[in-house]
């Protein structure tokens, strides 16, 4: 039989020991060196070994100290972390979360721009609409879930006319002449906006890719609007194979609606295998994992999940009253997130405990359990079925979870024809079949 000429995009999730909120309490978790670049270089190494198309790199603004108490809490600065592991790597790609809410462009737009070059063309931006962190810069007040989309949208083209302001040739060399760039080729951008006004050029001449690629993981409907105008990789959480599958279509016929190539935005959904040699392995693995969890501080997490509804007087083992849940529209915090845990209390009768157990082994991504073979079979269906450009997997923990991943259930992926045997291509956006941007107009004002 011959090899599907369609194959899965991988990427990989990575901080701290592991995504289970228990991991770290493993013996062999490795924990002491959670901010160490020996762990996280081994890490990124191994994925690269196993041919992933790119690590990313999550980030969070705040520190709430009693989830410092249950969990190494690992949000070493992204663009800092992944400049020192491209000096590790060859091929990986880096994705790193950027806030919208609480950056400048210019300083994001070089701060790319230098990874892509350090890396050699291996950078990616995932653009981040931050729904807390207000009270470490400047305590304002967030705008609301649709003004801070409203604010990305200028942020994204004013980055996007920045990374545009060299040409490609700019850069001449010509020692005899003594001149090094073409000032011809290098533009102000001069982009006034609504909350952004930038004379430009980026002092950074255009990276090796051209531009970073453009990565996003917001599932409201204000995100995938988004999305379908900006987006290249989308990070999404779907627990079954049918809402894979509606949002896949959903999003793709937005992107064919904006005018953009529905294959040129990747669909990765989340998921976190807790997986072993046999499925009575990884259901062993499951329940070990499941006791290491701290409900008191499960609780704190989903109910910030659940746009900070009180559940303080309800039985972890009883069900959430759908009278205390709000329409998704008035909730002003991860709104995709919030329909996730919503529909599984609501629709399919998760306890409180149930979804702490969910939030803190995954945030709300898929986490199925099974053997090598039997979660190889569900990516399968969801790739095949619609449901899925390929996936970004979140280790449960490390390094057994980790090692499961990329010594065993990708070496499969490959038996079947599923997944890249080698890279392919020079920069991360030809490894991912996405085409050459094509430079950003001037806006208008």
């Amino acid at each position: 039989m011959s090899e599907p000429t369609r194959r899965m995009i991988l990427g990989m999730l990575i901080g701290g020991v592991g995504n289970h909120q228990g991991a770290w309490r493993r013996p062999t978790s490795r924990a002491e060196e959670t901010y160490d670049l020996s762990l996280l270089g081994d890490i990124a190494r191994a994925a690269e070994r196993a041919k992933i198309h790119t690590l990313f790199i999550a980030d969070g603004l705040t520190l709430d100290r009693d989830q410092a108490r249950t969990k190494p809490f690992a949000h070493l600065e992204p663009i800092t972390l992944l400049s020192a592991l491209a000096a590790l790597t060859e091929k990986i790609g880096f994705v790193a979360s950027v806030s919208t809410t609480f950056s400048e462009p210019y300083n994001v737009a070089r701060q790319l721009a230098s990874l892509d070059h350090i890396s050699r063309g291996r950078a990616a931006w995932n653009i981040v609409t931050s729904a807390w962190g207000d009270v470490n810069y400047g305590g304002r007040p967030l705008p609301s879930h649709a003004e801070r989309y409203r604010i990305a949208d200028e942020y994204v083209r004013a980055i996007l006319a920045l990374w545009d302001s060299w040409e490609d040739d700019a850069i001449v060399l010509d020692r005899a002449a003594g001149i090094y760039a073409d000032p011809e080729k290098i533009h102000p951008i001069d982009f006034v906006g609504e909350h952004f006004t930038i004379a430009g050029p980026l002092n950074v001449a255009r990276s090796p890719q051209g531009r970073p690629v453009i990565a996003q993981a917001g599932s409201s409907d204000d995100g995938k609007a988004f999305a379908a105008r900006h987006a290249e990789i989308v990070f999404t959480a779907q627990q079954t194979l049918a809402a894979s599958q509606a949002f896949y279509r959903d999003l793709k016929s937005r992107v064919a609606a904006a005018g953009r190539n529905p294959d040129d935005v990747k669909i990765l959904p989340g998921v976190s295998p807790i997986l072993g040699r046999t499925e009575k392995e990884a259901l062993e693995l499951h329940r070990e994992l499941v006791h290491l969890i701290d409900i008191e501080s499960g609780l704190v997490r989903l109910s910030r999940q659940l746009g900070h509804v009180d559940l303080s007087d309800l039985d972890v083992d009883g069900t959430i009253p759908a009278e205390r849940l709000p329409d998704i529209a008035a909730v002003q915090g991860r709104q995709s997130r919030y329909g996730v845990f919503k529909q599984l209390a609501l629709e399919e009768g998760f306890t409180i405990r149930q979804l702490i157990e969910m939030e803190v082994s995954s945030s709300g991504h898929w986490v199925p359990v099974g053997s090598v073979e039997q979660i190889a079979d569900q990516l399968e269906e969801r790739f095949n079925g619609g449901g899925a450009d390929g996936f970004i997997l979140l280790p449960s923990f490390y390094p057994e979870g980790f090692d499961y991943l990329t010594g065993e259930l990708v070496p499969l992926l490959q038996e079947r024809g599923l997944f890249q045997r080698d890279y392919e291509g020079d920069t991360l956006r030809e490894r991912l079949g996405l085409p050459a941007p094509v430079p950003a107009l001037q806006p208008s004002n």
